[in-house]
């Protein structure tokens, strides 16, 4: 009886590419990092020189009445989004997975 959930459940791992899953959200993960670490470390100081703020976009900030508007950290989560987008556009189209989805619809389709 055990033997038999084994079976199901690896069957359910291969099927379901939980393997592949897995390995993606590792891989975010160290992205994630590159990413912030590109940002945070060599673009920021460049805009941040650009705007005026020699240590880092995200010492902007200005005042309205008695608020604090902290929009250098809004504009860095913008740049952080824009480089994982392009990052995953462009291994998107370097892996050709575009043509794997094409492949598997017309598969489907037969």
């Amino acid at each position: 009886m055990i033997k038999k959930h084994v079976e199901g459940f690896r069957e359910f791992i291969i099927e379901n590419g939980v393997v592949g899953l897995a390995i993606g959200f590792v891989l975010a993960g160290a992205v994630t990092k590159l990413v912030a670490a590109l940002v945070t470390d060599m673009i920021n100081p460049f805009v941040g020189l650009i705007l005026g703020q020699t240590k880092g976009i995200e010492k902007l900030t200005f005042h309205v009445g008695s608020a604090t508007i902290l929009l250098g950290s809004f504009i860095s989560a913008i740049i952080d989004f824009t480089i994982v987008a392009l990052v995953v556009y462009f291994g998107y189209k370097w892996l050709k997975l575009e043509k794997l989805k094409k492949q598997d619809e017309e598969k489907k389709k037969k």
